[in-house]
């Protein structure tokens, strides 16, 4: 046999290659998948500025847009929100024994990767052998956590659920309930949720209201209470204002509660719709709890925008992700 022909008989042919299609289950990871990547950046990039912020030169450093040097360290906010889309992943749904299970190995393993102190206490004691509803609800005199804590990884689940906005702010009630037994914890986890699955929904209408349609129906689905209210300002508030302004209606997380966080966060991702980068920086330079909101806004901004526009250089220092 020839040389020719043998290279021939070996050639790859990719139009005798069946790939399979992706599953229904596979493309709602995939979508799942962005928002984490997108949430995580966001997470690692704000946390990095509670540093700057301590030593110095942070208004210096936001007008410069000078990237802080890595690797950028992730939080519970990237380890919690990887736990959920591995729930949904096994479940196709939010187990919520399973979510809790999950949620407490992954404290237990890195307790340092900052937890607050409520949710130290409920995963502890779930770790324990507690069920979650006990823990849960023990939090806070019996009243429950408020938090931030559910909104800050809810947005891969609105992601999973896009197909269904009903579904996706059930799921983030569920996935809140775990850990924030207080209705307005669980109203911040359902605000995100949805804003995320409409975001997918119509991410390819590049109309100057698109992003203002991901707050209209985050108010629509959010129950009553501080942080529909503050949903509610989000969405009259233009975008033209500066942060300042912004925060001093909306809040800014300092507060670590939903109501004081979900609101600023769903406007600065309606603002910046198609610049990540652009998203990250209005974000971060209004303080408060950063790595929070951060996280939402990536969250967002990364199903807006798509795998392909998240920042090569900001992906490089963050910290690999284990998901």
């Amino acid at each position: 046999m020839s040389k020719m022909t043998s290279k021939r008989s070996t050639r790859f042919d990719a139009q005798s290659v069946t790939i399979a299609p992706e599953s229904d289950r596979q493309r709602r990871l995939r979508i799942a998948r962005l928002s984490l990547d997108g949430l995580s950046l966001g997470d690692a990039f704000g946390e990095r500025f509670f540093g700057i912020e301590r030593h110095g030169g942070f208004d210096t450093v936001i007008a410069d847009r000078a990237l802080p040097a890595g690797p950028w360290a992730w939080t519970d906010d990237t380890a919690m929100a990887g736990c959920i889309v591995e729930t949904l992943a096994a479940h196709g749904h939010v187990n919520q024994d399973d979510l809790a299970k999950r949620f407490a190995s992954c404290y237990v393993a890195e307790p340092d990767r900052g937890y607050g102190a409520g949710a130290r206490a409920a995963l502890h004691a779930i770790h324990e052998g507690a069920s979650w509803r006990e823990a849960a609800g023990a939090l806070f005199d019996g009243q429950g956590s408020m938090g931030n804590g559910g909104a800050m990884r809810a947005g891969p689940i609105g992601a999973f659920f896009a197909d269904d906005l009903d579904v996706a702010a059930e799921e983030a009630r569920l996935s809140a309930q775990v850990t924030h037994a207080h209705p307005e914890g669980q109203a911040g986890a359902i605000a995100v949720a949805v804003a995320a699955a409409q975001t997918v929904q119509v991410h390819s209408n590049r109309a100057s209201r698109f992003g203002r349609y991901a707050i209209e129906a985050a108010i629509e689905y959010t129950p009553e209470g501080a942080t529909r209210a503050g949903l509610i300002r989000a969405l009259r508030l233009p975008f033209h204002v500066d942060i300042a302004t912004a925060v001093v209606a909306l809040g800014n997380g300092s507060a670590v509660i939903a109501a004081d966080t979900v609101p600023l966060a769903l406007w600065c991702a309606a603002r910046h719709t198609d610049r990540f980068e652009d998203a990250m920086w209005t974000t971060v330079s209004a303080r408060g709890d950063r790595d929070t909101t951060c996280a939402i806004v990536g969250s967002l901004v990364a199903l807006a925008v798509g795998q392909a526009r998240l920042p090569d250089e900001w992906i490089t220092r963050r910290e690999r992700l284990p998901h």
